[in-house]
């Protein structure tokens, strides 16, 4: 069956062509320009008035001079290409002659000639066919529909986008998001955690400028409460632990969570790992406080656990303190025994003096017989002043005379002897002069140890007072109390962190590939 196709409403002046000779192109060449002429006759702006209030678009527009082009017409602007395109019967936004310009930009311009003679005649109708012919559009509803068009495949696009979007998003951050909530909620096991807070005082101020300064401060024991976080950090902490209390063994025991259970043949690093993640140590330099968090899987333990490492601190504390105490006493006690042995050789080597001349006191010896010569020389003068007197007699007493003489005789005998005595103590190297000399250094040298001794001694007072001032000790401030309700896991937090973390990092990931993507392309 066949139907009589539709007939464009500027089919009545289109031009019967030929079987495609160069006669019939040129008759009907020549009938478009007389028909152009006789209507330039006329007025040609009310065809072209019309032609602009049919809203073209720009893209038409184009179309329709290539077209003019494509068939030889000379057209002045865009809308006289589409006015003299209709006036040869061509509707140039027709898709069978977009189809015929496409072909043409492929096969070059041999074909031009040959498609431009081409015979459009009305064909058969297949019923079969689903392709019915149907109204003919205005330009101003096709485009309304190719932006229709336009408008449903980028709706289709975002959809296909969208899908693409929560599929990625589901693959990378809301099923690792649920796997990991459901760690939280149903596998980890439950920690119970026990808080205390100590701080090292000293127990009094240095008597320096800096000491005096920094005394009563945070900042006077600041490395000492350091040494003690570092030391309740270490293995050796670990390790008193799992000699005390076993604590390792705790987390080897098979109902704890697979993430947080220690195997049964752990190595110490491991088991030091785990420690540090259980145990939180920190110091707060601002008010030195050390702060101390211990989370066991049973809360009477981690109590334990607490005063146990506070125990552990405290001895740790009282040892910095006592070696303090020895290396500052330490040379003080050594110059105080070098001092008492100085003072005990002094008073030896005085000693030995005294007993070599077996005369404790010799200057009172020579004192001594001094004070007996002069008694006897007084006496001696005085027998001598008697006799003189006797013999200014005329007729002086025999025998009184005779008696002074004698005692005069006697008195200077013993004044020999004495002299003689003194002589022989005062000569050669054991005489009393000497000995008393070296006796007299021997005491003098003696005084001076002495001297010596009691510096020393005050010396070792003052460090020791010294020591005792820069003494510190631990004080408790809060003490650790079993907790009633688990403390960890934070289910809530973590899970909404673990949703941060990998859409973070999902995020990263696309932008990263956005801008590779954008430089490979431009």
């Amino acid at each position: 069956m066949t139907t009589k196709p539709k007939v464009n409403k500027y089919s009545a002046k289109r031009t019967p062509q030929g079987s495609g000779t160069a006669e019939a192109r040129s008759k009907a060449m020549a009938k478009i320009r007389k028909a152009t002429q006789d209507q330039a006759k006329g007025d040609p702006s009310s065809d072209i008035e019309k032609i602009k209030n049919e809203g073209l678009t720009g893209r038409q527009l184009r179309v329709a001079r290539r077209l003019a082009q494509k068939h030889g017409l000379d057209a002045k602007s865009d809308f006289e290409a589409v006015k003299l395109l209709r006036e040869m019967g061509i509707d140039p936004f027709q898709r069978a002659n977009l189809l015929d310009l496409a072909a043409n930009d492929q096969t070059g311009p041999s074909s031009t000639a040959q498609e431009n003679t081409k015979i459009q005649l009305p064909q058969t109708f297949d019923e079969k066919s689903k392709s019915v012919p149907g109204l003919e559009l205005s330009p101003a509803q096709r485009r309304e529909y190719e932006i229709g068009q336009i408008q449903k495949d980028v709706a289709r696009r975002r959809r296909r986008k969208l899908v693409a979007l929560l599929m990625r998003l589901a693959v990378f951050v809301f099923i690792p998001t649920f796997v990991v909530g459901y760690y939280f909620y149903r596998v980890a096991t439950p920690m119970y955690a026990s808080s205390s807070a100590f701080s090292i005082l000293q127990a009094d101020g240095g008597t320096g400028a800096v000491g005096g300064f920094l005394s009563g401060t945070q900042y006077a024991t600041a490395q000492d409460s350091v040494a003690s976080q570092e030391f309740l950090e270490s293995k050796d902490a670990l390790e008193r632990l799992n000699r005390d209390i076993g604590f390792s063994d705790v987390f080897k025991q098979d109902w704890i969570d697979p993430i947080q259970r220690l195997s049964p043949d752990s190595t110490l690093e491991e088991e030091h790992k785990l420690y540090k993640k259980v145990v939180t140590i920190g110091y707060d330099p601002s008010d030195g406080i050390v702060r101390m968090e211990v989370a066991t899987p049973d809360p009477e333990y981690s109590v334990e656990v607490s005063r146990r490492l506070i125990h552990y601190a405290e001895e740790t504390i009282n040892n910095l303190s006592e070696l303090k105490r020895e290396d500052q006493m330490r040379e003080a006690l050594k110059s105080f025994e070098i001092a008492q042995e100085a003072r005990q050789r002094a008073q030896e080597d005085l000693i030995e003096l005294q007993l070599q001349g077996a005369i404790l006191d010799p200057q009172s010896v020579i004192a001594s017989l001094r004070a007996r010569s002069d008694q006897v020389e007084i006496q001696l003068q005085d027998k001598e002043l008697e006799l003189a007197a006797l013999l200014d007699n005329t007729r002086p007493n025999q025998a009184k005379v005779d008696g002074v003489s004698r005692d005069i005789a006697r008195l200077e005998a013993v004044l020999a002897e004495l002299n003689a005595e003194m002589l022989d103590m005062s000569a050669g190297e054991n005489s009393l002069a000497r000995l008393s000399v070296r006796i007299q250094m021997a005491q003098a040298d003696l005084a001076a140890r002495d001297m010596m001794l009691q510096s020393a001694m005050q010396q070792v007072e003052t460090t020791r007072t010294e020591a005792n001032r820069k003494v510190r000790y631990l004080t408790v401030s809060v003490n650790p109390v079993a907790s009633q309700e688990p403390t960890y896991p934070r289910k809530f937090e973590n899970t909404i962190l673990a949703f941060l973390l990998f859409a973070g990092i999902y995020l990263m990931i696309s932008l990263t590939a956005s801008v590779l993507r954008e430089q490979v392309s431009s």
